[in-house]
């Protein structure tokens, strides 16, 4: 949950306002929707294919449905103030596993509610990806760098991502693109944070996919519920903000990290690399930062040590 709602801070125009969270059951969606429950009029609309309707805020009303059915989709939106759009083939194993229905959810339904969100006057908070940037020629990455995507994903959100931006050109539609970088939290079930705590609590090695020196950028959820947050209550329209830390971790610090943290003794093993790993990621911050008077707060060492804890106890 975003501490800063939770701890009753203005909420400016959300207060009271009428919210739609595509996606709400999910990982992220959940939080987001945990922190604005509480000071707005929050719907959700998740088909729970991989979220769970029990993740969904008490005081929020949850349809189950698929964004890509039109009626469904429009019903939603129909009424809305803001509408976060998090719902999607979320994964680039989920989108190479089945490439047209990435395209039909990340792309397609995509237009629709851009289109159906024009008609309401909402304002459309887009949650786009750093896969978008594909392999990068240098890091840190900025958000007019190059962006090649080369596996489904990837060119799913780079298509949502100009979407977003071409609506408030074509049509003056308030919107805004989070390119996330690694997101990990509480309640997430899939990506390497919950794979080594699953093989800690099970006493298994922690297996590292290639030689470990691969870097990610790690953001905490609750952090990037904030910049969420902040990204509706500016005024800049049809801008993308990187969303992360602006540090670096390797995929092997990362597996001591939480070797460290753990009450168990395991190693840390290698496996063959996954297809499509993009040897290094790294937010440059300075838009958010300047723009949207976004920091992420939770370090690495912090947040997975609060996760362990949470999972098995202290170390």
């Amino acid at each position: 949950m975003d501490p800063t709602l939770a701890r009753g801070a203005d909420p400016g125009p959300l207060l009271d306002s009428q919210v739609l969270v595509t996606g709400g059951a999910g990982f992220i969606g959940s939080h987001l929707v945990d922190a604005l429950a509480p000071v707005a009029d929050v719907h959700v609309l998740d088909d729970c294919s991989t979220g769970r309707q029990t993740a969904v805020h008490g005081d929020a009303t949850l349809t189950v449905g698929d964004i890509t059915d039109h009626e469904t989709l429009a019903d939603a939106v129909a009424g809305t103030d803001y509408v976060f759009h998090l719902a999607a083939i979320s994964s680039v194993p989920g989108a190479m596993a089945d490439p047209p229905r990435a395209l039909d959810v990340n792309v397609s339904a995509t237009a629709d509610l851009l289109d159906l969100a024009t008609d309401a006057g909402a304002r459309v908070v887009f949650a786009s990806s750093a896969a978008v940037y594909g392999d990068p020629s240098s890091v840190p990455i900025g958000e007019t760098d190059a962006k090649d995507p080369r596996e489904p994903y990837g060119v799913s959100k780079l298509a949502g991502d100009h979407l977003v931006r071409g609506y408030a050109d074509w049509k003056d539609l308030d919107t805004v693109a989070l390119r996330l970088f690694n997101v990990y939290g509480p309640g997430q079930t899939g990506g390497v944070v919950p794979s080594f705590l699953e093989q800690v609590q099970r006493g298994e090695p922690l297996v590292v996919h290639g030689d470990g020196t691969q870097t990610r950028d790690f953001v905490h959820v609750d952090d990037v519920v904030r910049a969420m947050v902040a990204a509706a209550r500016t005024d800049a329209t049809g801008e993308s903000f990187n969303v992360g830390t602006g540090d670096v971790t390797s995929i092997h610090e990362l597996a001591t990290v939480v070797r460290d943290a753990a009450p168990v003794t395991v190693d840390v093993v290698h496996d063959d690399p996954r297809p499509a790993d993009v040897p290094e990621s790294q937010a440059d911050t300075t838009k958010a930062r300047r723009d949207l008077e976004f920091e992420a707060r939770t370090t690495v060492e912090d947040g997975v040590h609060a996760l362990v804890e949470r999972a098995i106890g202290p170390a």
